[in-house]
């Protein structure tokens, strides 16, 4: 564990919006911060980590020219998802060194799509920034590691794929092979931890996210070499505790669950799907993998545990908690299964008893009833969106769902498909949204959208 010194910097460009004429507990956050955070976005899938937002009402419709509060240019590149806390937003991204906010040019672009990975060529500036929700503004911005990537990356990824997660106390910020960095709400550096260098199949890059319960901080570190799951001190940076995993690459974020009276973290993955004692890091039970590249993170609700993956094949396990233990293969564990139309890069939606989830990286959704594993209905083609990676988010009713080429499409939520509104922007999201209150955030390609209504 080192300590490293920080850089600040502000001055981001801001464009206004009139210069535009979750019988099982679902934690993240831990469970006394839950009151706290079902006002904000503390972590990748929101406050219940299941992609809803309880208390949040964002606008139906925008544009460019509606809408919008603000929007301001982010520097690099990053596909984090946007954590909300408080008064701030707090993004992540890998800044070139020199970099000025210049975007890559054309030739760049079709170059990476000839070769379909990047290179690791540049000095990088892992950077968090603390944005004004209110006006759009940049807080604080700190550089917490610099360095060059050791390998590199999928021509559509990013060296700032993690989202970070926070609980009002610690914002903790994770750039996989560049370390953990756990700052202090107002951007001073508590600690960092470095890991090592993951070995990445393809070279794909890095992406699952971190996960903080309580006082500790899950990390699951599955790569070509040797995998494994830590728990850490969120004070410290100290470790817990260290399993080891027989399993290759996956992107999947783990989740912490406490049932019966007992914590575990559930983690999706291709050889295996497997859960551990929060405490101790003890496997408690584990089943079939899922697809190759496992990359949807597991939701659960109700007892039940949602675990998918859709590249190379299909795979869906619904697995009872009251059931599961030591090889759940094959066993009454398993509630219900599913074996097509089941995602690739985004994870499932999980609200009001309904299981929400696109077919691989297509704008095609279907929905079943999270219980029984009854079809409500799909799969539907998501008007105007050809391809997508983030992943849907459900508030006020509706269910946003965000495409590569700069589409949201808004459904209602429920058992009936129902479009109600397709909207269109400049910039195109990879990265997942955040709802907020009346407001939804969008992290594009260049900008940071903050969407609420005029």
């Amino acid at each position: 564990m080192k300590r490293r010194r920080q850089a600040a910097g502000n001055g981001r460009r801001l464009i206004t919006g009139a210069a535009l004429a979750t019988a099982c507990v679902i934690t993240g956050v831990g469970a006394r911060d839950m009151a706290a955070s079902d006002d904000g976005w503390p972590q990748w899938r929101g406050p219940l980590a299941t992609g809803a937002a309880p208390a949040a009402d964002p606008p139906l419709e925008w544009s460019e020219t509606r809408n919008i509060r603000w929007k301001i240019e982010i520097p690099g590149n990053g596909s984090a998802t946007p954590i909300v806390w408080g008064d701030h937003v707090f993004v992540s991204a890998a800044v070139p060194a020199g970099d000025s906010g210049a975007r890559e040019g054309l030739f760049t672009r079709l170059t990476r799509r000839i070769v379909g990975t990047e290179g690791a060529t540049q000095t990088l500036r892992y950077t968090v920034l603390a944005v004004e929700r209110r006006t759009g503004e940049i807080a604080w911005e700190r550089v917490v590691r610099e360095g060059t990537p050791h390998e590199g990356r999928h021509q559509t990824g990013s060296w700032a794929s993690p989202s970070a997660v926070t609980d009002g106390e610690v914002l903790c910020a994770f750039f996989g092979s560049a370390g953990l960095h756990c700052l202090d709400m107002d951007g001073q550096p508590l600690w960092d931890h470095d890991f090592g260098d993951m070995e990445i199949r393809m070279g794909f890059g890095e992406g699952a996210s971190p996960t903080l319960h309580d006082d500790t901080i899950v990390v699951n570190w599955d790569h070509q070499g040797q995998s494994f799951i830590a728990a850490l001190d969120k004070r410290t940076g100290r470790e817990r505790w260290r399993t080891d995993r027989d399993e290759m690459t996956s992107w999947a974020t783990p989740l912490v669950v406490e049932h019966g009276g007992r914590k575990q973290v559930v983690t999706n993955a291709t050889d295996r799907v497997r859960s551990y004692d929060f405490e101790t890091g003890e496997l408690l039970w584990e089943g079939e993998g899922t697809t190759l590249n496992a990359i949807p993170s597991p939701v659960a609700a109700d007892g039940l545990v949602y675990l998918m993956s859709g590249f190379r094949g299909n795979r869906l396990e619904a697995v009872r908690f009251d059931e599961a233990a030591g090889d759940i293969t094959g066993s009454g564990a398993v509630a219900w299964s599913l074996d097509r139309d089941t995602p690739y890069v985004p994870s499932p939606l999980l609200h009001d008893g309904i299981l929400y989830f696109t077919k691989g990286n297509n704008g095609i959704i279907s929905a079943y009833d999270a219980r029984s594993g009854r079809p409500l209905y799909g799969p539907e083609r998501l008007s105007g969106v050809r391809s997508l990676y983030a992943s849907p988010v459900a508030a006020g009713g509706r269910i946003y769902i965000p495409s590569r080429d700069g589409t949201t499409v808004v459904l209602a939520a429920g058992p009936a498909f129902e479009l109600l509104a397709v909207n269109m922007l400049d910039d195109g999201f990879d990265a997942s949204p955040a709802a907020v209150d009346g407001e939804l955030y969008l992290r594009g390609r260049q900008y940071l959208y903050c969407i609420a209504d005029d």
